[in-house]
């Protein structure tokens, strides 16, 4: 297996080291507003619409969803909320892109907020905020930026499969949450394949810089838990159903919602022991390392040092060594060395040391 250092294991993932997730940093600069309405017969959609003609969309025998992505131009974003009647502090949070996730029921409408995490292509994983207003019969769903994990319910109501084309907006907000939820799966599967990169270069190559993506990896993952833990009040709220705009027959899917979402806190927890895990394993790799070195230096030391004793020995220049005149007598110094070197190296191979 070829090695790697800290460096290549995020380049590896289409990463610069030390970095994970990118929250909010590619936010649009424009605001467009598509929508869908459908009921069990029919279906419409329509792309690039003016503030002013959403209005004339919501329609008591159909589900509309209106989808704005955009939060730049916050005249639209008024304009919307004024059609149906949403509260400025709505508005304001809906802006204000560091919301934690929540859910507030003010009767006539639900308004949920929560994080969407996507695996980008280039490699690293995308945060953006989204938030759902829910009425009784219309989805107003708000977007940062384009590109999102919806178009398998988009695809899902064009082609009529499952129950969405028969239910209303309630389901349909299931099914975004779901979405969302789902691919939050997608997300720690790519997190599992970097703390396995993380892992394998840590049992071969434990390089000083690999620190610097573990404790990156570990800011991630308390970002992740921050995102999934207050989901879990969302989803248990849905699945009670206190709010009229929730029928009686979804509450049972916001359920599986809820168990996902424990599920997830579950992943977040076991990563956020690996990681910990991890630094052990860099400490204890970087000590065997050096314990190597060591044993390795101590063994060399150890058989110099019968050798410096008989060098010191025919190194004193006494004029009555009879060693020193005999012709035999270097070779011979020569010899003994070398036993000892050999018979040295036997007992440390016996010993195991080596």
């Amino acid at each position: 297996m070829k090695e790697m250092t800290g460096s290549q294991v995020s380049m590896k993932a289409g990463l610069p080291p030390g970095t994970l997730i990118h929250i909010g940093e590619m936010r649009t600069e424009d605001t467009d507003i598509s929508i869908i309405q459908y009921d069990e017969s029919e279906f419409q959609e329509f792309a690039s619409v003016g503030a002013d003609e959403v209005a004339g969309f919501p329609d008591d025998k159909a589900v509309t969803w209106i989808n704005i992505t955009g939060l730049a131009r916050t005249d639209i974003i008024e304009k919307v909320g004024n059609i149906f009647e949403v509260h400025p502090l709505i508005l304001e949070d809906i802006l204000n892109t560091r919301q934690r996730p929540k859910i507030e029921d003010y009767g006539s409408y639900i308004f949920v907020v929560m994080n969407m995490l996507s695996v980008e292509s280039e490699g690293g994983i995308a945060s953006e905020q989204v938030s759902f207003i829910l009425t009784e019969h219309a989805i107003v769903s708000f977007q940062e930026q384009p590109g999102d994990v919806f178009d398998s319910v988009r695809k899902r109501i064009q082609a009529k499969k499952g129950r969405i084309r028969q239910s209303g907006s309630d389901y349909l907000l299931y099914a975004l949450v779901d979405s969302i939820v789902d691919n939050y799966f997608v997300v720690f599967e790519w997190i599992g394949e970097i703390i396995e990169e993380i892992e394998d270069e840590l049992i071969h190559n434990p390089a000083p810089d690999i620190l610097e993506t573990i404790y990156a990896l570990k800011r991630d993952l308390i970002y992740i838990r921050k995102v999934i833990y207050p989901l879990r009040e969302v989803t248990a709220q849905l699945e009670r159903g206190d709010s009229d705009l929730i029928n009686d027959s979804t509450q049972v899917y916001f359920k599986d919602v809820y168990d996902h979402v424990i599920q997830l806190a579950d992943y977040v927890e076991t990563y956020r022991d690996m990681s910990s895990g991890m630094l052990d394993i860099y400490l204890s790799s970087v000590s065997n390392r050096m314990n190597e070195v060591m044993k390795v230096l101590t063994i060399i030391a150890t058989i110099f040092i019968p050798l410096t004793f008989i060098a010191g020995i025919y190194g004193m220049n006494f004029a009555y060594m009879p060693e020193l005149g005999w012709r035999m007598g270097y070779p011979s110094a020569l010899g003994v060395m070398a036993v000892i070197v050999i018979i040295m190296l036997i007992y440390f191979r016996r010993k195991q040391w080596i």
